[in-house]
């Protein structure tokens, strides 16, 4: 009666977060990306989103906070001026994750950037001096549609056939 946050709440909004931020991703389908939502890993855990195309493969992790106002720093973020949060650097491991897996089935280098997406919010600010994580706003992810020269059209659809496999991603 009270209506109080659960777990639950914050998973459905995680979740939809991520369906928004996907929508976002399959407008680069045509223009010869691959797109994998919620790909699993060994822990139980998952990565939200992996784009594979001619610019190399990045893998994203979606934030949702409504209104809100983030800040980004190099290893941790903000959020209304909140306690620090590790986005940046969960997004950092979960690409080394990606590139890892990847290589390992690929048997070549697979060059993976991480990228951080917030959706909802009303402003993001970077005070990144490494700038290692790719940060955007859920309408700014075309930006990497014109991204090309790190892999040919055979290795895109290498590495995403790889990638569909859910046993790449479940073995340790």
């Amino acid at each position: 009666m009270l209506r109080r946050s659960t777990e639950w709440d914050t998973w459905y909004a995680g979740l939809e977060g991520e369906r928004r931020a996907g929508r976002e991703w399959e407008r680069l389908v045509p223009h010869g990306w691959r797109v994998l939502h919620g790909v699993p890993k060994a822990n139980g855990g998952d990565i939200d989103h992996v784009l594979i195309g001619a610019g190399g493969v990045f893998a994203v992790n979606t934030k949702r906070h409504p209104g809100a106002s983030a800040w980004v720093g190099d290893d941790m973020a903000k959020v209304n001026g909140g306690p620090p949060l590790p986005y940046p650097a969960a997004s950092k491991a979960e690409a080394a994750h990606v590139r890892r897996v990847l290589e390992r089935h690929c048997g070549y280098a697979v060059p993976v950037d991480p990228v951080l997406v917030f959706v909802g919010v009303e402003s993001v600010s970077s005070a990144a001096t490494r700038h290692a994580v790719r940060v955007y706003r859920e309408r700014e992810v075309a930006a990497l549609g014109p991204l090309s020269g790190k892999l040919t059209p055979d290795q895109v659809e290498r590495v995403y056939a790889v990638a569909r496999h859910r046993r790449a991603w479940l073995r340790q």
